[in-house]
């Protein structure tokens, strides 16, 4: 996606002006933004909070590591302030069955904690035990339009996908996506948010919300900040059949696969019959995947990698590969297996520490937002 546009031709609910045009956002000016970030990141962490998280579906696999974990534990190391939500409530958007949530939640939560995450320094909660961030969402409802929802492309998508698969017309959970985003990340005002380019366009939302929040009711003294877009420095990981890396595909590599599974998995993917391998991500995707993981863990370029390779065939960069996952994960398998065996105590600690962090901040941001609104009484 190269531009990201504010929706166009629609009219903000009464009393809110119209945004200018010039919000419009390009890709390329939010990675230019985004470099400036990193250096200011650099000098002032403390300056900083962001909010980040998954949806519980099942545990995290390579793709999520490589994605988005690492980047979120990277912000932490630097001393940013990260809360990562637990989006269960987000798991019902797309599907009737949320299947064992509490399991899955708890897997999750291994994985985070296992690839770095530290529940001293970053906040891990859920949506369902924060009630006054659900309740943020009335109040930014009033503030967009349906034709605006209705043209988010994320929506557009998600809705074609739940579709394709056959699945009932979708619910009025994933219709607000969006603004139950915007009151994730500005409930605890955060303001960087790590996203692929792709999803500036939420990111975009939660920017109209808090500036028509602002301008509506709060317009001498701005109280929602309008976050930035970090562009994560992270890769977009295929699976072992082409596709990008997804648990709803079933072509995954779970963090917790044993040194086994993982050799097997990789066996499996997909590759080309071009003997000298390469690196051309847009002619050999399947190929440049493999070269990218590889590369990632053992400190090289992928072009190093392919070089070194040479003529010695596909069958021989999945060896490689597999090898260097299997030794790049294995302290954080080591690190999971450890924390799973000492019991499910641990996890419910960390769990009602992060909830009682997060419900106490939502609670003040609800408080204030009523004052504002004129609706305490």
């Amino acid at each position: 996606m190269s531009v990201t546009t504010t929706p166009e031709a629609t009219t903000p609910p009464s009393g809110t002006p119209r945004e200018p045009r010039s919000t419009t956002r390009s890709a390329a000016a939010a990675r230019e933004r985004s470099a400036v970030l990193e250096s200011r990141i650099a000098q002032n962490p403390g300056e900083y909070r962001v909010l980040t998280g998954d949806r519980p579906t099942g545990a995290l696999h390579l793709g999520h590591l490589l994605g988005t974990v690492e980047n979120r534990v990277r912000l932490q190391n630097l001393g940013v302030e990260v809360f990562l939500i637990v989006a269960d409530y987000q798991v019902i958007t797309d599907r009737d069955d949320a299947g064992d949530l509490p399991a899955t939640v708890r897997e999750v939560l291994l994985d985070y904690l296992a690839a770095g995450v530290d529940p001293e320094r970053s906040t891990v909660f859920t949506h369902s035990a924060v009630p006054a961030l659900n309740q943020l969402l009335l109040p930014f409802l009033s503030l967009v339009t349906v034709a605006e929802l209705e043209r988010n492309p994320t929506v557009k998508a998600e809705a074609a996908v739940a579709a394709e698969r056959g699945r009932r017309g979708s619910s009025g959970l994933l219709f607000t996506y969006p603004v139950h985003q915007a009151a994730d990340i500005l409930f605890c005002h955060g303001n960087l948010v790590p996203v692929g380019e792709d999803q500036l366009p939420h990111l975009e939302t939660t920017r109209m919300v808090a500036r028509r929040f602002n301008q509506r009711y709060s317009a001498a003294q701005p109280y929602f900040p309008e976050p930035d877009a970090l562009i994560a420095r992270s890769l977009t990981i295929l699976g072992n059949d082409g596709a990008k890396m997804s648990k709803s595909r079933g072509n995954a590599l779970e963090l917790r696969a044993s040194a086994d599974e993982t050799v097997a998995y990789f066996k499996r993917a997909r590759t080309d019959p071009d003997r000298v391998i390469t690196y051309e991500p847009d002619r050999r995707p399947e190929i440049a995947n493999l070269l990218q993981i590889g590369a990632h863990f053992t400190g090289t370029a992928p072009e190093t990698l392919a070089d070194e390779m040479g003529s010695a065939g596909a069958g021989r960069l999945k060896d490689i590969v597999s090898e260097a996952v299997v030794e790049g994960l294995r302290p954080l398998r080591a690190r999971r297996r450890e924390l799973a065996s000492a019991g499910p105590r641990y996890l419910a600690e960390v769990l009602a520490t992060g909830n009682a962090r997060a419900n106490a901040i939502a609670d003040r941001t609800l408080d204030e937002v009523r004052d504002l609104m004129g609706m305490r009484y």
